[in-house]
């Protein structure tokens, strides 16, 4: 469940559709739970909705397409747009909204965002082995002394994650439970887009 329903009012633009390395970080989200190998894929929106399904609507084959262990090409389907109509409330909505949309055969789900440019495959597979290898309901990612998204969640955490207030993130969830959660490093987590300085360090030092 990618989240990208917000205003970005604090940045003065979308967000989501800020090109960083030739593509928008909405695409780069999507991207990375794709070759994750994560189905199906939904993208919950909000403000700006509508030139966010057109960026989404750009053929990628990066995004359309995954390779397989057997080294073999296979199709993928297109992420699927999901309204939120009380975006406006916070981002607890967003996430009730994508967990309403998921098939009764998901076992887990993870939660990713917009404004994390270094985001990509590696950090959503390590997210979904770590919870393979430890057994943990929750998997968060370690970055800047704090632990957040992206961050996976198996399907006992579903309740919690719906009964999250309009206001508040999966980080208050995380924190709620610290004997529930194994994490993984994803140092550069700690940058995010949110104000038009952010925007412009990352700019003039993008590596």
């Amino acid at each position: 469940v990618i989240l990208a329903a917000g205003g970005s009012s604090r940045l003065g633009q979308p967000k989501q559709l800020l090109i960083f390395r030739g593509e928008t970080l909405v695409v780069r989200a999507v991207r990375a739970a794709a070759e994750a190998g994560c189905e199906p894929i939904l993208v919950v929106v909000g403000e700006n909705s509508e030139a966010i399904k057109l960026a989404l609507d750009i053929r990628d084959s990066r995004i359309s397409s995954f390779s397989g262990l057997d080294g073999v090409t296979h199709p993928r389907s297109r992420p699927t747009i999901i309204e939120n109509g009380e975006w406006r409330r916070g981002v607890g909505t967003s996430i009730r909204r994508g967990l309403e949309q998921l098939p009764n055969f998901v076992e887990a789900v993870v939660l990713l965002t917009c404004d994390q440019p270094y985001l990509d495959a590696s950090i959503v597979s390590q997210l979904i082995a770590a919870l393979a290898e430890t057994g943990k309901p929750i998997v968060a990612s370690s970055y800047a002394d704090t632990l957040g998204v992206p961050a996976l969640f198996d399907r006992s955490c579903f309740d919690d994650l719906f009964a999250l207030p309009d206001d508040s993130g999966a980080k208050s969830l995380i924190a709620a439970r610290p004997n529930d959660i194994a994490a993984i490093p994803f140092e550069k987590g700690a940058i995010d887009i949110d104000t038009p300085e952010d925007w412009k360090r990352l700019k003039e030092n993008p590596d």
